[in-house]
């Protein structure tokens, strides 16, 4: 093929090469626009997604600041409830402590009057109603003094005041002050000497294990009560073991309850109201103290307080309880300071039957004025806390200064709160709690003439 024709087809294989060249440009470049879509696309996808998650975000943020708000506003709630709570803690605590002392002080001049007495010879069927409001007294007594503990120690008010305690004194006073009850019920009242230290607040033990003893000697008809001390690890024991009518084991939990009380078997004539163990448990709690109990129906009791070591060495035993009055102390001339004229009488009603001189004045100025005017210098003085005008402690302070800074003295009160206790321990004064036992305040009178002799 030459010529024209030759020609043309060079042409049109030009041209299918061209034109394959451009198809190749072609799909080049519309794969290039499809990427380019496609990316265009994903991006928007992301940025749509992210709208998406910013508006839920918006949502959740608002959902949560709500949330917490409400959560603000339920502890405000719960704040204010709280404080409320403790503020009608405190308020009923205080009535009741204004209340039991305006109870408390009728009911001491009482049980004085009541005391004196029973120390003088009545007839027989005198002698049994004496007796038996007596007994009366005193389960108000125990009643009101309950219901004070129960209020403070649930109201969180007391702050044990933690020192090294010798168990000794502490037990020996204890056996002083059952001994005569045990006696009268025809049972044996045994204390171990001991020369323990502990660590623990002298006054809420002291009050958990008269409690722990008063129970023992209600439940047991037949036997006795043994107080003992054992070494325990790196502290101490303290055991109240009776031979009681004993708990079944699932009572055992219940009697630390309030108003749980043991059945018909205990001494009708003493049975109690059903808060001296919840109040064991409480100042065993508030200390620290673990407190337990085995015991096997019809046979007994073992009640165990455990305390912590002082760190002070362990003092001498002494064996026996608290010692008597001296009779030669008999005349011997007390100075009572009581602003209540029933308690005053009542007061020197008892101590002239026991044989003392007695001086009462409701006020320091004048017991100073009256001393000096019978010219004597009295044997000790007992104040009430709460006087016209001043203190107890501030009136022992004023007899003080006129008789000597050594002149043995004591507090006599029906406030039971923690400062005063703490204002009387730190002048080294002994306290007794209205209304007043004859038998703790005998033994507090055999102590304070012992000092003065001293």
């Amino acid at each position: 093929m030459s010529g024209p024709a030759a020609a043309d087809d060079g042409r049109l294989a030009e041209l299918a090469r061209e034109n394959a060249k451009l198809r190749k440009i072609r799909d080049v470049l519309v794969r290039r626009v499809e990427r380019s879509m496609d990316l265009q696309g994903s991006e928007f996808a992301l940025f749509e997604r992210a709208t998406l998650l910013e508006a839920e975000v918006r949502k959740r943020t608002a959902q949560l600041e709500q949330a917490l708000a409400e959560l603000q506003h339920s502890n405000r709630a719960l704040g204010e409830a709280k404080a409320l709570a403790e503020a009608v803690n405190r308020s009923k605590t205080r009535f009741l402590a204004a209340a039991s002392h305006d109870l408390l002080q009728p009911l001491n001049a009482a049980r004085l009057f009541l005391s004196a007495l029973a120390e003088t010879d009545l007839p027989a069927n005198a002698a049994r109603l004496v007796e038996n409001v007596e007994t009366a007294l005193e389960s108000v007594d125990r009643l009101l003094s309950a219901l004070l503990d129960i209020s403070k120690l649930d109201a969180g008010v007391v702050t044990p005041l933690a020192e090294d305690v010798p168990l000794g004194p502490v037990l020996r006073r204890l056996a002083a002050e059952f001994t005569p009850l045990a006696e009268r019920k025809g049972l044996a009242l045994r204390l171990v000497p001991t020369g323990a230290v502990v660590r623990t607040d002298r006054d809420m033990l002291a009050r958990a294990l008269m409690n722990l003893v008063s129970n023992a000697i209600r439940y047991t008809r037949r036997g006795g009560v043994l107080i003992g001390v054992r070494r325990d690890g790196n502290g101490f024991r303290v055991e109240i073991v009776d031979t009681g009518i004993g708990i079944a084991p699932d009572q055992q939990a219940e009697i630390f309850e309030e108003f749980r009380r043991l059945g018909a078997d205990a001494d009708q004539r003493d049975r109690g109201v059903g808060l001296g163990l919840a109040i064991v448990e409480r100042i065993a709690r508030v200390l620290g103290h673990p407190l337990s109990v085995r015991s096997v129906p019809d046979r007994g009791s073992r009640f165990v307080l455990r305390l912590p070591a002082g760190s002070q060495a362990p003092v001498p035993t002494a064996v026996g309880t608290e010692p008597v009055a001296d009779p030669r102390a008999k005349g011997a001339l007390l100075v009572v300071i009581e602003n209540e004229a029933a308690i005053r009488e009542g007061m020197q009603v008892l101590l002239q039957g026991w044989g003392y001189a007695a001086l009462t004045a409701p006020s320091p100025e004048l017991a100073i004025a009256l001393l000096r005017r019978s010219q004597r210098r009295p044997a000790a003085v007992i104040a009430d806390y709460h006087l016209d005008g001043c203190t107890g402690t501030e009136a022992i302070g004023m007899v003080r200064a006129g008789f000597g800074a050594a002149l043995p003295a004591a507090i006599i009160t029906a406030d039971r709160t923690p400062d005063v206790q703490r204002e009387v321990a730190a002048l080294e004064l002994p306290l007794l709690n209205k209304p007043v036992r004859p038998a703790q305040l005998r033994a507090l009178l055999s102590h304070l003439l012992e000092r003065q002799t001293a």
